[in-house]
């Protein structure tokens, strides 16, 4: 669809005001509602989407679900309907700009801001996921900041029309570098989908970079799968540890090993930002050591202990008094040491977690830490066990020992080349590894035998590493093709045709009585068998040339006559001559006599034009006609 004009009128409603942009489904309009006198956001399909029936349904449905999301953080939709062959959504107009300009002009951001951002994108989606609706698209791109940071997400529901899909060609439709992995492979989309995107955009305005780009969509699909980012900290030192583990978590290529819903995402980072925004040496670990000894406190002021000093008491009564002081101090003893706070604490379970986010779970419960690696198959850079185990009880401030992985054992590919796609599968799976496969024709390898494995055969990788098979899809096309018929076709027409057969147009001109542009000869000849990619010669008609007659000494009428009766037009010009013979006549032409030129040419007539002159020195007139 051309870009709409200002003030054309959508569905008898939408007054265009201006175009916004455009993206991976639609083209996006600022319109005027003509009925309700309030501005819109009008997205527009392109006209590829609208034309697939079952693509325009999904985008209905959606469209529908998305329109009931009400919520601070989610732009709203009005309405959609269908107009000049394509199909449009209604939406609510924001000023401001999108978050992905405000990465690019002002990241990396305070983490602070940063969580604050976040956490909006969060609530929206919390809202949707409630609610059955995963975004499936979730990037700067689609989320409105206004000056005073208040964020709103867009397109909520809408972008499952096919954000995840796969086109026809293969190539993976939205951006490739918020997909999370399961989208990459094309597997079930969840809302654990959605926080991925939602830990992508967080390193992006942590860092001012996305953790994994390419120089195409699958390479960067690839890197999604397979892959482990670097921690933010390591591009932004403002980063906490705590911080980074958050990221990182979001980032897991497991959904499972994610964050549980966005609830347990928000918690995680308001937990940080308000270690971030405690006052300088306050600690919430040093107030819950005060209120565990209260002799922290420090002993009571000189003459406060317990109140007046008794009257000093007989011997026997001293004594007495002496073995009741005792007996009391003793069982305050006991009762002290009953109730004292034990120095010794549970281990907690980190099993499974991230070192970064394990370290910051003992550090917190007030142990010190040390790792070392050791081969495993949990993931790499994951906490195996803890020495002292999980659930046993250790000093406050001993050291706890994290074993982390070292990555799974090494296996070697085997060579699969040549067989059945899914024999070859099987056994790369018995072997641990993931199996990534896509097609490509072949001439000498049956259809759906493997062509060739990558990484090559032999070489040795981890268990869990993905493996990619390139199965055949059969022989290629023909590498001939029939040369139509384009006899007595305009050549623009006839170019078109020989183009959309899989050929190559040229064009030779021709002299010839038919009509002129027509296709008069082809070579090679209609019918026959020619390589795909090579070149038809077309003869096109040409209306002949005529000879211009000569007219040179003719007086001026005659020459127009003669031209005239030749089918030429004439032009004259003067010329001054000595000769009064030759006055009035034509004295040259252009073009010359005897030259080939497209009929109804104009010839240039030179017309000699006497003039009598006198000579001053012998007073005589020159010669009279």
């Amino acid at each position: 669809m051309p870009e709409l004009a200002e003030g054309t009128i959508i569905d008898g409603r939408y007054r265009i005001l201006s175009r916004l942009g455009s993206g991976g489904m639609a083209d996006v309009y600022c319109a005027a509602d003509e009925q309700l006198g309030r501005k819109v956001a009008l997205k527009l399909l392109y006209p590829r989407f609208a034309e697939d029936q079952e693509f325009v349904e999904r985008f209905r449905r959606e469209a529908s679900s998305a329109a009931g999301l009400q919520h601070p953080h989610v732009v709203s939709v009005f309405d959609r309907g269908e107009a000049d062959g394509t199909y449009y959504i209604a939406m609510e107009y924001l000023e401001g700009r999108s978050l992905k300009a405000l990465v690019q002009q002002e990241a990396p951001l305070d983490p602070v801001r940063a969580i604050d951002i976040v956490l909006q994108i969060l609530g929206a989606a919390r809202f949707a996921h409630r609610r059955g609706i995963i975004h499936r698209d979730l990037k700067p791109h689609n989320v409105i900041v206004d000056s005073e940071d208040q964020v709103k997400v867009t397109d909520f529901g809408i972008a499952r029309a096919g954000a995840s899909d796969v086109t026809q060609t293969g190539s993976i439709m939205g951006t490739a570098q918020y997909l999370s992995p399961e989208q990459a492979q094309g597997h079930a989309v969840s809302a654990a989908s959605d926080l991925y995107s939602v830990g992508i955009v967080l390193y992006e305005l942590l860092t001012g970079r996305v953790p994994f780009d390419g120089p195409n969509a699958v390479t960067i699909a690839l890197k999604q799968v397979s892959e482990m980012p670097l921690p933010p900290s390591a591009y932004n030192p403002a980063v906490t540890p705590e911080l980074d583990a958050i990221v990182l978590r979001a980032l897991e290529k497991d959904p499972a090993y994610r964050f549980g819903d966005a609830d347990a995402f928000i918690a995680a980072l308001e937990h940080a930002r308000a270690v971030m925004l405690a006052p300088v040496g306050s600690s919430t670990a040093e107030f819950a050591a005060l209120a565990a000894d209260p002799t922290a406190l420090g002993p009571p002021a000189v003459g406060e202990e317990y109140g007046p000093v008794p009257p000093p008491p007989s011997d026997r009564r001293r004594w007495i008094w002496v073995l009741v002081v005792l007996a009391l101090l003793a069982a305050l003893a006991l009762v002290a040491f009953l109730l004292a706070p034990s120095s010794k604490r549970r281990v907690p379970n980190v099993a499974g977690d991230r070192l970064e986010l394990a370290r910051t779970i003992l550090h917190r419960d007030g142990f010190k830490t040390v790792a070392r690696r050791a081969p495993s198959r949990v993931g790499v850079g994951r906490v195996v066990y803890t020495v002292p185990r999980a659930g046993s009880d250790a000093s406050s401030g001993s050291t706890i020992t994290l074993v982390v992985s070292s990555g799974a054992p090494l296996v070697q590919i085997p060579n699969v080349a040549n067989s059945g796609q899914m024999a070859a599968s099987r056994q790369l799976r018995a072997l641990g590894l993931r199996v990534v496969t896509h097609s490509a024709p072949s001439d000498t390898v049956p259809q759906h035998h493997v062509i060739s494995v990558t990484p090559p055969a032999f070489t040795q990788v981890r268990e869990g590493s993905v493996v990619t098979l390139t199965v055949s899809s059969g022989k290629r096309a023909p590498t001939t093709a029939t040369v139509p018929s384009v006899l007595g076709n305009p050549v623009a027409s006839a170019r078109s045709t020989i183009t959309a057969a899989g050929f190559r147009a040229t064009v030779v001109k021709q002299d010839s009585s038919q009509q002129p542009g027509t296709v008069i000869d082809q070579s090679p000849a209609a019918n026959t068998m020619a390589p795909r990619g090579s070149t038809v010669t077309l003869t096109v008609a040409r209306q002949p040339k005529v000879v211009v007659p000569s007219v040179v000494g003719q007086t001026e009428s005659q020459a127009v006559s003669t031209l005239a009766a030749a089918g030429f037009g004439a032009s004259t010009v003067d010329q001054p001559i000595t000769t009064a013979a030759q006055d009035g006549t034509v004295i040259s032409q252009t073009p010359a006599a005897g030259q080939k030129v497209k009929p109804g040419s104009t010839v240039t007539l030179v017309i000699g034009r006497f003039h009598q002159t006198t000579t001053g020195t012998s007073g005589t007139t020159g010669p009279h006609p």
